[in-house]
């Protein structure tokens, strides 16, 4: 087992000093050679102690899939803190599994978002988990009539929607809190913790890189509901506003300017393979070596079946899949989809202060996992969101360290690292006590992220660097 040493006691063994500032951790836990769990309690470290409430603050949840759900769980988990009153959803088997699961009642079950505010309001929030194209619109009506709003990212489709999101809630006076999980993810808080106390000198350069994971890509990007960046959103957004967010999070300043190139180069019709169908169960000649094959994927491995609302019944389930993979998209060959969104996207940045960032959005990885580099003018960091190496260029010495705490163990089926309900956490405290100094992540704070990937979509698509204005 794990020896525990206070952190005077792991400061004196390891005589690790890095910069004027030793290693912030509550606590080590040692468990090799220079490398240790630390502890980070997030309410300690990061944010104020919760505030017990008087009630649970009440909810409606305006797309009842794989998102609402996540948020949702929260809910059933901590019946205490938030309620779900309503949903609005179109499909039925999923508006009847939410409402069975929280009992909503009859007269608040809805099939669309306009069809919950034709009624007098009767929630303190909105949960907006539905597809991009489906953002905008019922955030500003939320707001309009007096609902707060957790909006899941991106938050529009233009830059002009949302500055007109974040011009409508300082009209308002409406809470808008962005679902950018990665701020609280243990990892990244930790990183931002160092740099902010100078654990490796001032910041010069950051290299970030998201591998989505091939079959990520086609399954969501190829195949899925994003495959249309004109119907949706750029993957910039879509996929990476993440990352552009916790650069300028983790960064601290304002983006001055940008550049990017990248294009769709793979999942494109000219590469489909000699004797590939349009359904890879339509005799396809190459699907059982293919690695995109639909179905492999969802048939024989049975992965990524979130999409396909799958009856109870696991007898009943294969024919269903088939079903599925004859009469959507994720039943079609790859390369020969209607999509547009780059499988490669580079993008150069250049913030305030001469710091420089380079990030990578990869379709074509055999794994997942953000990637992060940050250069320092007395050290680096290295890391992968399982553990990150601190290196001191003045002592030449290292430590590893590997995020343990005590909340996100508890959160960690939530996904994002445990992101996703430290988020409905501070959520629910921020509108219970109408704070929303309790988010990290608010229109205030998020927006720029966003600003950032339309400017380098802009950038990507012209040729050019484009300037950045908030």
């Amino acid at each position: 087992m794990a020896r525990l040493i206070t952190r005077r006691q792991a400061i004196k063994t390891l005589g690790l000093t890095i910069g004027a500032a030793t290693i912030g951790m509550k606590g080590f836990s040692q468990t090799g050679e220079n490398v240790y769990e630390y502890d980070l309690n997030y309410g300690d470290v990061y944010k104020p102690v919760d505030n017990p409430l008087n009630r649970p603050i009440t909810a409606i949840t305006c797309g009842a899939g794989n998102r609402g759900n996540v948020y949702g769980d929260y809910a059933a988990a901590f019946p205490a803190q938030i309620s779900i009153v309503g949903v609005a959803e179109p499909i039925p088997i999923r508006n009847e599994r939410y409402t069975k699961h929280h009992k909503i009642a009859d007269a608040n079950r809805f099939k669309t978002w306009e069809d919950v505010f034709k009624r007098p309001k009767f929630a303190d929030v909105i949960i907006i988990t539905m597809p991009d194209n489906l953002h905008y619109e019922p955030c500003m009506k939320a707001m309009e009539m007096g609902y707060d709003v957790l909006l899941e990212k991106p938050m529009a489709q233009t830059a002009q929607q949302c500055r007109d999101i974040l011009a409508m809630t300082r009209k308002t006076g409406r809470i808008v809190a962005v679902c950018h999980v990665l701020r609280y993810s243990p990892y990244f808080l930790k990183m931002k913790q160092l740099i902010e106390e100078g654990a490796i000198g001032e910041v010069i350069s950051f290299q970030h890189m998201e591998p989505i994971f091939h079959i990520h890509m086609s399954h969501s990007y190829v195949r899925g509901n994003w495959h249309d960046s004109k119907a949706t959103t750029p993957i910039i957004l879509a996929k990476s506003c993440h990352d552009l967010d916790i650069l300028r999070w983790m960064i601290g300043k304002n983006c001055e300017s940008i550049a990017a190139m990248g294009d769709l180069k793979w999942f494109r019709k000219e590469n489909a393979p000699a004797g590939s169908t349009d359904r890879c169960m339509n005799g396809c000649a190459v699907e059982a070596t293919c690695p995109y094959s639909a179905m492999r994927i969802y048939y024989r491995e049975r992965g990524w079946l979130y999409v396909f609302d799958l009856p109870d019944e696991k007898e009943k389930q294969g024919d269903a899949i088939l079903e599925n993979l004859r009469t959507t998209n994720y039943g079609r060959c790859v390369y020969r989809m209607e999509n547009d969104q780059p499988d490669h996207y580079i993008t150069s940045i250049r913030f305030a202060g001469n710091i420089t960032a380079n990030f990578s959005m990869e379709a074509f990885t055999s794994y997942g996992g953000r990637r992060t580099r940050v250069m320092g003018s007395m050290g680096d960091i290295v890391g992968d969101m399982e553990e990150m190496t601190v290196y001191d260029f003045r002592t030449e010495k290292s430590v590893k360290l590997v995020p343990k705490t005590e909340d996100v163990e508890y959160f960690k089926n939530s996904g994002h690292g445990g992101g996703d309900w430290l988020l409905m956490r501070d959520f629910v405290q921020a509108i219970a006590n109408q704070d929303p100094k309790r988010l990290t992540s608010t229109i205030d704070q998020s927006i720029e992220s966003h600003l950032m990937g339309f400017a380098a979509e802009e950038s990507r698509l012209n040729n050019q660097f484009v300037k950045v204005i908030v």
